[in-house]
């Protein structure tokens, strides 16, 4: 199996004061890592020597959080170990390269760990790292590594390795096959591991880890169970004392020895908390119990460890030693534990093993005292303590709920029976200490001490400033200490803390005192990144939805449309469906409170933004808001009204062919009764054409077959010769005389400029964005409802100069003169033909010479050009 092996620096192009490349050799929290000279020449070489020749199978790469290389490649080499010469030139062989990201996005605080798998045998690697990236932390132009971990199998591929022994008593071959996996890498010799943990918790560590595997072995279930759970409270613990490592050499580097001092008692005392758990659970040397006479189970591969320990020491307690040195094996030192079996024994704590951290909501009786604070804890309460004392304060500070409590409520008790008459500095001290204990206690997870913190915080906001005359300062000093910690409250995972720290903060935005200032809606409607969990941004939108409802979007409120707005709109891009249900939620409380001014703050409503659900149910709800048929409410409508449309046409066709066949049949039966008509006169109407009209004449009554020969002419006198849409008769008007007037001059119609179809000028938009062959070209406005070419449509979108068009049923809009006119089919044809019509329409002037009407010469000219100039930047 692979396992890490060790490895020794022996050549680096340069590197820099307190970065040797010697620091890859150890891993621990604490190491610095090798970094390049300052200015150095690219690209950078480090030269690692193996212990032998073995089979590489994994590489690990710690960079550092900003001295970050642009590229790293690998190489692997078998040079003579005698001869540093060997090292260069064609010795070693290109393995790939890795590239490191700019880490940007992380602010330049994360580290990159990069894990190459490869398959190689070598002794020597070579690694490369080439130009650096360049950010405001690095200002010399350096690269550096953390560490640098080397997995590979102790074995020559030409010596065949002979599998371990399986006793058939002790081991079930399908069980040690799982357990000894040849590709197996443990998580105790990643990187990731030894760079976070204590080393001498991950020395204990591995030896659970192998005797967790034997326990497997030997089948010893419940054994191993509990081993498992020691590894895994072992591994938050050894990251708990590498964070106090990391903390303490801080301290000293900044000469802060007293800090430095606590961490280390705090580390002493924690260490020996878990030591006497390990003692108790009897784990390090618990062993099975067996015949004499029976032969020993065969044991598996241990985990490799760096360096091999030594044998195991007898467990007897050694005279104690006054220090114990770093680099010194965990079996060569007794165990704090014993060393001071003397001592009195520490507090007791729960299981280790069965609970990591005390379950502080459990019932907890009221002690006579509670424990005396750290000193850490002191000094961040010190100005509390000079106002309430410190056994107060150390009330506040307990394990003890209990404890926490009643600080809380001795504080209300004794700010609420303050005199008016104190003198102002002490009112104002003793508002600054309990805010303070406020602002800490709203984050305790037991529900008794959140809610005397929410009772305290209500009287020192309702009644202590009002009494003692504080000023606005100090009511905006409370509110926006408590406030961030209250909006983190609303996502609690508890249902119950969650609720009442959003009913809190609605009453709180109503105070008297407090409501003036607009604090609360401030803070509420700070927008929130959306990487937070849905529970908290959820509650977050439903206060702004509460607060807009308590508080409305009056000049005082501290709510307007540009701050909501600017809430609400990136949590429509939240993963969560809900949010995303109360973003829109709100969106649309606001659209009906001030209208238009909410559009601003979205995406045009135009054909792409609507291809998006969301927006495209949004724009809807503010269609139906406005009174207006949403768009797929139009769709149905455009397909009725073509239906019907359809219908006309069909009903006309009809009433045309039976009055054809009527006139015919009297024809007949004046030539068997009655003098001769005149042969050869054809009854030739002409069909209307096959136009997208909305308004078509209503039809006419038809006469039957057997009516008189007086009626028949009159009804063949009626629609012969007679334009069905502007009404004109005319004896030319044959089949090919109808055609020729629809073609040229009926003023009803007008010829597509894109597709030369003739359609009716009332259905002229109509027909370019469904029917037309250049239908794909033109885009509706939302306000005139006209056709708009899509290469003006922003223009002519944002100019927002033309007029708006009125429902049909109030008004039809001339796609010509772009006016409203009267509605209905006398309102086409008095606009169209009559004499003080749509100047637009060149057709119009025709049609008022033939009834007599006379316009000079110079003005027909005028009225035709003007039309077709406005008709073409409109339509064509």
């Amino acid at each position: 199996m692979p396992s890490k092996v060790p490895f020794r620096v022996i050549q680096a192009s340069s590197q820099d004061d307190g970065f040797s490349a010697k620091e890859l050799e150890t891993h621990a929290p604490t190491v610095n890592g090798w970094v390049t000279s300052r200015f150095c020449l690219y690209p950078q070489e480090l030269v690692i020597k193996l212990k032998e020749r073995v089979r590489i199978r994994k590489l690990q790469l710690l960079s550092h959080q900003y001295l970050i290389a642009t590229k790293v490649e690998f190489f692997v080499g078998e040079g003579n170990r005698d001869s540093l010469g060997a090292l260069h030139g064609n010795n070693f062989s290109r393995l790939g390269y890795v590239s490191l990201s700019d880490n940007e996005k992380t602010g330049y605080r994360a580290r990159e760990l990069k894990s190459v798998h490869v398959d190689c045998y070598g002794q020597f690697i070579k690694i490369v790292l080439h130009k650096n990236y360049i950010n405001r932390f690095n200002l010399f132009n350096q690269v550096g590594l953390v560490a640098v971990n080397i997995l590979a199998e102790n074995k020559d591929p030409q010596v065949q390795e002979k599998p371990p022994p399986v006793s058939s008593e002790y081991t079930d071959p399908a069980t040690w096959g799982l357990i000894n996996r040849p590709d197996y890498i443990s998580p105790m010799d990643d990187l990731a591991f030894d760079m976070y943990q204590d080393p001498e918790v991950a020395q204990i560590i591995r030896k659970l880890d192998a005797k967790k595997a034997e326990a497997v072995r030997q089948e010893r279930y419940d054994h191993a169970k509990k081993l498992k759970q020691a590894i895994v409270d072992l591994q938050k613990v050894g990251e708990r004392l590498g964070k106090y490592e990391v903390e303490k050499r801080r301290a000293v580097e900044s000469e802060d020895y007293d800090l430095a001092k606590m961490k280390k008692v705090q580390m002493e005392e924690y260490r020996l908390k878990v030591y006497q758990q390990l003692e108790l659970h009897n784990l390090l040397d618990n062993k099975p119990t067996r015949p004499r006479n029976d032969p020993p189970p065969p044991q598996p591969r241990p985990p490799p460890r760096e360096p091999d320990p030594p044998a195991p020491q007898p467990r007897t307690p050694p005279p104690p030693a006054p220090a114990r040195p770093v680099a010194q094996s965990y079996e060569e030192r007794p165990l704090p534990a014993l060393r001071k079996q003397a001592a009195p024994p520490p507090e007791p704590e729960p299981d280790f093993y069965t609970a990591a951290e005390p379950d502080d909501a459990q019932t907890s009786p009221r002690e006579e005292e509670p424990e005396p604070m750290s000193e850490k804890n002191m000094r961040e309460a010190s100005a509390v303590i000079d106002v309430y004392g410190l056994p107060l304060v150390a009330g506040a500070y307990s394990k003890n709920w209990a404890h926490r409590e009643d600080a809380l409520l001795k504080v209300y008790k004794e700010m609420s029976e303050m005199p008016p008459e104190t003198p102002r500095d002490q009112c104002k001290s003793k508002l600054r200490a309990a805010i303070f204990l406020v602002q800490r206690s709203i984050k305790d997870k037991v529900f008794a001490v959140f809610s005397a913190s929410l009772k305290l915080l209500k009287m020192i906001l309702e009644d202590y400033i009002p009494q003692h005359k504080l000023g606005k300062a100090d009511v905006t000093y409370c509110v926006d200490k408590t406030m961030p910690n209250l909006l983190a409250k609303t996502g609690d995972s508890a249902a119950r803390q969650r609720v009442a720290a959003l009913n809190y903060i609605q009453d709180m935005a109503q105070y008297k005192e407090v409501k003036p200032t607009q604090l609360v809606p401030h803070h509420a409607t700070q927008p929130f990144k959306l990487t937070i969990p849905a529970r908290l941004a959820l509650s977050r939108v439903e206060l702004v939805e509460r607060l807009l409802k308590d508080l409305g979007l009056e000049k005082n409120s501290g709510l307007t449309v540009d701050n909501v707005m600017k809430f609400v709109v990136p949590a429509l891009d939240h993963t969560a469906g809900e949010v995303r249900d109360a973003a829109v939620r709100v969106i649309l409380d606001m659209y009906k409170a001030v209208g238009a001014p909410v559009r601003d703050h979205l995406p045009p409503d135009d054909a792409a933004t609507r291809k998006k659900p969301l927006y495209k149910n949004i724009f809807d709800s503010f269609d139906r808001i406005d009174g207006k048929p949403t768009e797929a409410e139009l769709k149905a409508q455009k397909q009725a009204a073509e239906k019907k449309k359809q219908e006309e046409i069909e009903q006309l066709q009809a009433q045309i062919a039976q009055l054809k066949d009527l006139q015919a049949n009297i024809g007949k039966e004046d030539e068997e009764g009655g003098p001769s008509k005149e042969e050869g006169k054809d009854d030739q109407k002409s069909k209307p054409p096959t136009t997208h009209s909305k308004h078509r004449p209503p039809p006419r009554e038809k006469s039957t077959l057997n009516a008189p020969s007086e009626a028949g002419d009159d009804v063949s006198s009626l629609m012969e010769n007679m334009c069905i849409f502007c009404g004109e008769r005319n004896e030319a008007f044959t089949e090919e005389g109808l055609d020729l007037h629809y073609w040229k001059s009926c003023p009803m119609l007008r010829r597509c400029q894109h597709c030369k179809q003739v359609v009716e000028i009332a259905g002229l938009t109509e027909h370019l964005l469904t029917e037309c062959d250049q239908s794909d070209n033109f885009q509706q406005c939302s306000r005139c409802t006209e056709a708009i070419p899509k290469d003006e449509y922003e223009e002519h979108n944002r100019l927002k100069q033309c007029v708006v068009a009125k429902p049909e049923k109030v008004a039809n809009h001339c796609p010509l003169c772009h006016m409203n006119i009267p509605p209905g089919e006398e309102g086409w044809k008095t606009h169209l033909m009559g004499k003080d019509g749509c100047k637009n329409n060149p057709r119009r002037v025709q049609a008022l010479e033939k009834k007599g009407g006379r316009l000079g010469p110079g003005a027909k000219g005028k009225v035709a050009g003007k039309g077709r100039q406005q008709a073409g930047s409109r339509v064509g």
